[in-house]
């Protein structure tokens, strides 16, 4: 009979060696806020704290992931897609089968217990691709907590479905109509709104961005995806540690997540897969391979600038990637030679995502299929036998419209312009 992968013991320890104390990941990291916000995150890093350490706490996240998100997510072999690209046996971490359609779930979940066991009031968030913003709302209406979610007016149009499941979900979809009006523009109207509210409210930032303890907070929170992999991985294939992992990076969440657990182990390879949109050289979301050092939302890390060290506005197909930042964890992961970030433009997630549907009967979100994008280059450089693990971080649900637009609307056109020729009688 098949076997259930149980959730680890604890998915938010044991900790890693980084952040130090000041929350540091070598020269990344750090807490750079208004004098304002000082106390109130010294009051999230005592809350965390405590929290990690108490059973109860524990206990409770863990039964919530069980019984309400759905993990452990399977782990499942692609052999289609293996046989299509040649090379190392393929597997996908089912993050897009978590309650909400995606890994963020994992970290609303934790935040808003937090946010609860710390007695806020209100609770708020920023989100791109609205799936953050749809997790919170989510956790919020479980516990019947006020939820405000701050999304860029341009997110707002090409990710609407997401917005009315927040709306059904009772929050507020408050739009950010400044600068390009997307991800960027939503975080900092919720700061704008955390400086305004600091003793009734409580933040959730969504990804491993921000000051600290967020960005390590985040990872803890979402380790238990790599966690699970190892486990699983263990189950079928007799081992833990695959030949690499892949993901996808905007703010770096899902990414932080599956590497944690493989950090230690030098022999597996981590690839990070950027948002290289209309090309490097056009409108891009690429930070790691085009930014520069800087503080950004309360954190040093890579940052997209122009000449005179404005914020690039960032560019991607997918919502959730647009982002001129990146976590600081990742900025020192890249430093430090550990991880590989490549990139994939808009054109090659399109191809990744009918790749993967047509293969696999897995429609992936259109941040995902970043990842998926790198799966036949690297599998042919394990070669056959080797073992590769692309986390599946979201599905598609959200992004048909989008996709529709560039690959089925295009399609009709052709058929039609087909249909139109004379045919030669016979």
């Amino acid at each position: 009979m098949p076997t259930t992968t149980a959730l680890p013991a604890s998915p938010v320890s044991p900790p890693p060696s980084l952040p130090d104390a000041r929350g540091r990941f070598g020269r990344f990291g750090g807490a750079f806020v208004p004098e304002i916000l000082q106390p109130v995150l010294a009051d999230v890093r005592e809350a965390w704290e405590a929290a990690k350490a108490d059973p109860e706490f524990q206990a409770e996240y863990r039964r919530l992931l069980r019984d309400y998100v759905g993990r452990p997510t399977p782990l499942t072999r692609c052999d289609r897609l293996t046989e299509r690209l040649g090379g190392a046996t393929i597997y996908a971490k089912r993050e897009d089968l978590c309650h909400t359609g995606a890994h963020k779930i994992n970290n609303a979940i934790g935040q808003v217990l937090l946010a609860r066991r710390m007695g806020k009031e209100r609770i708020i968030a920023e989100t791109g691709a609205g799936q953050h913003g749809v997790a919170t709302a989510t956790a919020c209406a479980l516990f019947g907590i006020e939820c405000v979610v701050y999304m860029g007016s341009e997110d707002i149009e090409r990710q609407n479905l997401n917005v009315k499941r927040m709306r059904l979900l009772g929050a507020e979809v408050r739009p950010a109509t400044s600068g390009s009006q997307t991800l960027k523009d939503a975080t900092n109207e919720a700061f704008r709104d955390w400086v305004s509210n600091p003793t009734t409210t409580y933040y959730i930032i969504g990804s491993a961005i921000g000051p600290h303890p967020y960005p390590a907070m985040v990872r803890d929170l979402h380790r238990v995806i790599g966690e699970e992999t190892r486990a699983q991985l263990k189950e079928q294939t007799g081992s833990e540690t695959p030949d690499a992992v892949v993901a996808c990076v905007g703010g770096g969440s899902n990414a932080i997540g599956i590497f944690a657990p493989y950090v230690g182990d030098a022999d597996v390879r981590l690839v990070g897969v950027e948002a290289s949109g209309e090309g490097l050289d056009g409108r891009h979301a690429a930070t790691l391979s085009k930014g520069e050092p800087a503080v950004f939302h309360g954190t040093m890390t890579y940052l997209l600038q122009d000449a005179d060290g404005q914020v690039e506005i960032a560019h991607s197909i997918s919502a959730g990637l647009d982002y001129p930042g990146v976590g600081p964890e990742h900025a020192y992961l890249k430093d430090a030679g550990r991880v590989e970030y490549r990139t994939a433009t808009d054109a090659e997630a399109l191809d990744a995502v009918r790749l993967l549907s047509e293969t696999e009967g897995i429609i992936p979100a259109l941040e995902t299929a970043h990842a998926i994008a790198v799966l036949e280059s690297l599998a042919r450089e394990i070669g056959a036998g080797g073992t590769l693990v692309f986390n599946c971080s979201g599905r598609g649900d959200k992004d048909m419209a989008t996709i529709s637009a560039h690959l089925f609307d295009d399609d009709s056109a052709r058929l039609g312009a087909s249909a139109a020729q004379p045919t030669e009688a016979g």
